[in-house]
Parts: C-alpha cells; structure tokens; sequence
C-alpha cells in the first residue's frame, strides 16, 4: 500500500509551491487525477497525510491543496465513508495539549499542523459542499485572504460522533499503536528545503514495500502462559495394549444424505406452483407423517402459503395443523386471514376449525373479510356464487358450535337481508332468527387455544 519512487516524485512535481501558486484548486485536483488511477488514490491520501504531520508541507497554499485533494478524492462517498474523515476532524478539532506552564511545547505523533481561522473556514465549507465550484475555482492565495463571518462557522459533531463510534469497535491493541515515522523534536533548527532533500525523505519515507509510511508501533501482547493439562489417559489410547476395553463409537447415519427431506423439499416447490398428483400427495404426506420436524424444515413461510393455499388446500390442511405449536403459527392465521377469499381458502379455514380450536379472533376476522369480498366484488355471477359459499360456511361453523354467533349476528344479518334474493342467504337468515328465538338452543364456547379437538 505504498508509491514508488516515481509516483513519489510525480505527486511532488503537482505540489511544487511554485506551480501551485498560479493554479486554481480545481486544476490541481484535476491534474492529480490524471496522473494517478483510481486505485492509487488512497496510497496518494496516505502519502499527503504524512507530507501534512511531518511538515513537509511548508506553504500554506500547498497544505489547502493538499486537503483538497484529500477531499476530492472521495468526494462521491458519504463523508462518513471517507478513509481521512478522521483527518479532517483532527483539523477543525485539533487535540488540546495539556502542557505546563513554562515548559516546551510538546507533540504527538502524528500531528497535523494548526490551521488559520480562513483555512478552517474553508475546509468546513468544502465539507458542506456549500459553493464548491466556486471555492475550487480559487487559488490557495485567494482562499487564505477570504473574510470569514462570525456565523459562518459549521457543526460536525455528528461526524466526530460516528468516527468516536467506529474507534470504539477497534481493539485495545489497535487504538494504542503510534506511527513509526516521529517528527524532528527541534523545529528551530535549520533545515535545508532544496528539492532534492525533500524529495529523498519523501521516497525513503512513503516508497517501497517496506516504506515507513505502512508501519504502526503497538505494545506487545503479554500474557502468560496456560498450565498444562495433566492427562493421565492419554498414553493409554496411543498404546492401547488390550482393545477389548476400549471400544471406538461410530456414529453410522454420518455422511448419508437426507433423501426423504431433500424430495419433501422438490415437492413443496412444485405444490407453490401447481397441483401435485395423487401418488404425490401421499408420499409428501407419508413423508411428513414419518416425520414430524420434517415440516420446519420444508422451505414453507408465510409468504408462501397463498400459493399453497390456491394450488394443495389439502397439503395446507395437514401442514397447518402439524405447525400448530410453531412460534410463528400466528404469522401462518395472519397471512391466512388476509389472503383473496376463495374456496380454496375456505376449505382450508373450515377444516382447521372443526380439528383444532383457532383463535376466536381469527375466526371472525376471517369471516368479516369474507362479507367484505361479497360486498365489494363487482362480477354479479362470481358475487352470488361467492355468497352462496360464505352462508354455507357460516351455518357450517354455527351448526357445529364454532364461534359464538351472538358477536357477529348484527353483521351476519346485514350480510343475509343485503343478498336475501339468494336462497342460501335466506336460509342463513331463518338459521338467525331461531337462534335468537332460542327454537334451536344453538350455543358455542370460543376458545383460543392450540389443541386439537380429539383432545379438548
């Protein structure tokens, strides 16, 4: 992850103070990405962040250049996402340095240098992505010469926030490591800034694959080392001198494949799509028979049992009923509950009412989307055929004590007087009125539970 040499030298030739200060940062942004694959880019921001700390360099117009670039690199990705993001809060929010009073100045590896008020100023609205075009358009110059309003300053504590997060997640060993790479402690003494020496601590620094520039320093991991475990059985199985008290446990149903499970499975995903054939339904059901845990583990959700509905009702039945313990059994009565009405469906709610007692609920929910559907289908011939199946169902299930009629005879009455031209509607009226009258005694006590009516 590091230049080479000539990279080096090329990313230098953009940043010479002298060709920086007549070019705009956008054309020095521009140029850079000419110069330099997209793959390249981030060994370019690591080579700028280290010229940036070890304050290689100088010139104000080359730092903002610098932090462009390292913008503009990932200028497509959330700010979040940016792999220097954390440089760009350790800018606007430099560290504060606990020193005492009288004593030097000291420093941290890897410190970033200070900026001025207008720098700041301009690395928050290059954040912002506020005037953009017209900021880059501008020399580093022009930009250090810009005035700064009192209000113009922008908040990024939700960044710092994040970035804090992230840090959190790294390992204790990771949060504590330091560059290798320290800065010269004695910033008074003269140093020469020909060319030439800048360029070769920059190549000894960032290039090769060995360069500094990759290396982090981070304290050892001691801990000590486990006690032996004292096995005093171990030798006897490496020497085993009488085989007859040690006898090896073989697990024989390892390695063979689930062919029942794999079929049920085949069959399934031909049941969402059409009817399987007779023999097909008995092995599916035989299988599940066989098996009973077989049927979590046949690919059915909820979402699919529209389809299963429609195309194998009866497959539905028995499937439903050996779920009836599952945790999402109610999920299964949801979806059931708020599918298209048809026959199908119908068959599948009154067999599993007359086997299991359903959530009281359900029942009448079930029945109030089916009164829905008549009343708002606009098909005459599929209306009546759809209300003759609704009344025969719900004498059905009042015949045979399943719900409690009481709480939806002022519904069921509207549904029978609206359709009262049909003869089984009719019926269901009449059914209604010796209810009320107490002629018929009809009761029914609704339950919520799970059993099966073999066991109540």
């Amino acid at each position: 992850m590091a230049l080479t040499a000539n990279q080096c030298n090329l990313l230098l030739d953009i940043f010479e103070p002298e060709n920086i200060k007549s070019k705009t940062l956008e054309v020095i942004s521009n140029d850079l990405n000419k110069k330099f694959q997209k793959t390249d880019h981030l060994k370019v921001g690591n080579c700028l962040v280290m010229l940036l700390q070890q304050n290689l360099l100088q010139e104000k117009d080359q730092r903002l250049a610098a932090i462009t670039v390292l913008y503009e690199l990932y200028r497509s990705e959330p700010l979040i996402s940016n792999p220097f993001g954390s440089v760009f809060v350790q800018l606007l929010y430099p560290p504060e340095q606990h020193n005492t009073v009288g004593a030097p100045k000291l420093e941290y590896p890897g410190q970033l240098p200070k900026l001025t008020e207008a720098e700041k100023h301009f690395l928050c609205l290059l954040l912002s992505d506020v005037h953009r075009d017209s900021l880059l358009r501008r020399t580093g110059s022009q930009i250090t010469n810009l005035d700064i309003s009192p209000k113009s300053k922008s908040d990024f504590s939700a960044l710092r926030l994040s970035l804090a997060e992230k840090l959190i997640e790294l390992p204790h060993t990771s949060k504590s490591g330091i560059p290798v790479i320290l800065s010269l402690p004695d910033k008074n003494q003269q140093k020469s800034t020909e060319e030439v020496y800048i360029r070769d601590i920059v190549n000894k620094l960032a290039a090769g694959e060995n360069a500094p520039i990759n290396k982090v320093y981070k304290p050892e991991l001691v801990t000590l080392a486990p006690p032996l475990l004292n096995c005093q059985d171990e030798l006897v199985w490496l020497n085993a001198t009488n085989p007859k008290e040690h006898l090896v446990c073989y697990d024989a149903t390892m390695c063979i494949p689930d062919i029942a499970g794999y079929e049920v499975r085949q069959l399934m995903n031909k049941a969402y799509k059409a009817a399987l054939s007779l023999p097909q339904q008995q092995q599916l059901l035989g299988e599940l028979e066989k098996d009973p845990k077989l049927v979590y583990h046949i690919g059915l959700t909820p979402q699919k049992l529209p389809e299963l509905v429609e195309n194998n009702p009866l497959i539905a039945i028995e499937v439903l009923l050996k779920l009836m313990q599952s945790k999402q059994i109610t999920e299964y009565f949801s979806i059931l509950v708020n599918m298209e009405m048809s026959l199908h469906s119908m068959e599948v709610v009154n067999r599993l009412t007359t086997t299991v007692d359903l959530p009281t609920e359900f029942v009448h929910l079930y029945i109030s989307n089916c009164i829905s559907t008549c009343e708002t289908i606009k098909d005459r011939y599929m209306q009546n055929r759809l209300v003759r199946l609704v009344c025969v169902f719900l004498q059905s299930l009042i015949r045979n004590k399943i719900i409690n009629v009481q709480e939806l005879f002022i519904e069921v009455q509207a549904f029978c007087i609206e359709f009262s031209r049909i003869r089984e509607a009719a019926a269901l009226f009449r059914l209604l009125k010796q209810l009320e009258s107490g002629e018929l005694g009809l009761t029914c006590s609704p339950t919520s539970g799970g059993k099966t009516k073999s066991d109540a």
